[in-house]
């Protein structure tokens, strides 16, 4: 197992850089201790840095070039100065400046490189020494060769990195088309399965429509001609007769959600629309006594929507938001603009949804309230997709939900905007 760890901490480029500072100190003719110890100290640094966060991002790789430099420095200065066999480890700091720092610091630091080695001839006795031409050269050559060397590295670091970066945008922008195909190809499930429903529906209602008002009409016959000692069979009359209403308005629901919609587009403002949701809903009693904060913003404009329509919309959405919160609760709706659209959050600090669930309460007939029809919301999303917006849902069990409207601030261009005396349902 000791192995095995070992094998996963050392990667194979570090085993490279130990191998090849074991191979400079055992080709070294002179082995100095101070010479050893620096080649260690290199290896060692080259092996720590891409694990020690310190040196590994922000101003820790400028100091890990500096220590690189020091250390050549301090290595050239044990063996020989501007004779020493180690020159080339000058390019050590010069590469990793051009392939973890910018063009600019990779000047510099070549600067400096070339810098430190020309600083040895300070410390050379030009009185018994001379320096002939073609070391002259030679020193030119070897100052050369390093800027020549940082250069071509950070450009071809550069021209990595922006490769890398391409592709990154290129990913990202994959993902998000991806996403998009995604949202679209549910968008288009589920209209084919609310065309579907609504047909089943439609076909459905006007099927029991003509034997529920039979009933209805046997039932309050019988009511009337029974003898009045007959009471019990009276008030079972009573009951067929009321649960065939029940049974009817429930039709008439059907009906309603397979009835294509009409919009009549005008610009309003929708804050103005929320406010008069919120009005109706304490109106009606159904805001028992939880609160509602406001948050909206002054820089979203007026855009055209359908009022009815969507005042239904937010009636809905408020009305679970507070059937959902505790008694004494609060309920915000937010407003702002995004992008191209409004956003309306409806947000709540209730019970939750169940995970499993989300997908599927914008389902028609999917409810999870005793006595429910699932009716609420799938009616909802297909008001908000006949208006071209979409709807986003976050909850999480024990702390609420965000209900998300979008809304496109613009028509789309197909969309129609007819003129009609069909009449809008009520809440």
């Amino acid at each position: 197992m000791a192995r095995w760890r070992w094998r996963g901490w050392l990667r194979p480029q570090d085993a490279g850089w130990l191998l090849l500072f074991s191979a400079l100190g055992i080709a070294s003719p002179s082995r100095y201790p101070e010479e050893i110890f620096l080649l260690c100290a290199l290896a060692l640094l080259q092996v720590l840095e891409p694990r020690l966060p310190a040196l590994g991002h922000g101003p820790g790789l400028t100091v890990a070039v500096i220590l690189k430099l020091v250390l050549a420095h301090l290595l050239m200065a044990a063996t020989g100065g501007i004779n020493s066999s180690y020159y080339p480890i000058l390019l050590l700091p010069v590469v990793s400046a051009a392939t973890s720092l910018g063009g600019l610091a990779t000047a510099v630091f070549t600067v400096l490189a070339c810098g430190s080695y020309a600083s040895f001839l300070l410390f050379v006795d030009w009185t018994r020494y001379v320096l002939p031409p073609e070391e002259v050269r030679e020193l030119s050559l070897r100052l050369l060769f390093l800027v020549v060397v940082g250069y071509l590295t950070q450009r071809l670091a550069e021209a990595g990195r922006t490769e890398r970066r391409r592709y990154q945008e290129t990913a990202e922008k994959l993902a998000e088309a991806l996403r998009s195909l995604r949202q679209a190809e549910s968008a288009v499930r589920r209209s084919e399965r609310l065309a579907a429903l609504g047909q089943l529906s439609a076909g459905l209602a006007h099927e029991l429509r003509n034997p529920l008002s039979t009933i209805r009409a046997s039932a309050e016959m019988l009511k009337r001609n029974l003898a009045g000692e007959n009471e019990v069979a009276r008030e079972l009359a009573g009951f067929v007769a009321s649960e065939a209403d029940r049974i009817n308005d429930l039709v008439t629901r059907f009906l309603e959600f397979a009835r294509p919609l009409q919009l009549r587009l005008e610009t309003g403002d929708i804050n103005e629309l929320l406010d008069r949701t919120v009005a109706a809903l304490r109106r009606d009693g159904a805001a028992r006594n939880v609160s509602f904060f406001k948050n909206y913003s002054p820089d979203l404009k007026p855009f055209p929507f359908d009022a009815a329509l969507m005042e239904r919309v937010f009636y809905n959405l408020l009305l679970n938001a507070v059937e959902a919160s505790p008694p004494d609760g609060a309920v915000t709706i937010k407003t702002r603009p995004a992008d191209d659209s409004a956003e309306i959050s409806i947000i709540d600090r209730g019970c939750g949804i169940d995970p499993k669930h989300l997908e599927s309460i914008f389902n028609p007939f999917f409810t999870t309230k005793a006595g429910g029809v699932g009716l609420g919301l799938a009616i909802v999303s297909k008001i908000i997709d006949q208006h071209g917006g979409k709807m986003a849902v976050e909850s999480e069990p024990g702390k609420g939900s965000i209900f998300r409207v979008y809304l496109p601030l613009a028509p789309r261009a197909s969309q129609p905007n007819p003129e009609h005396e069909t009449p809008h349902p009520d809440h």
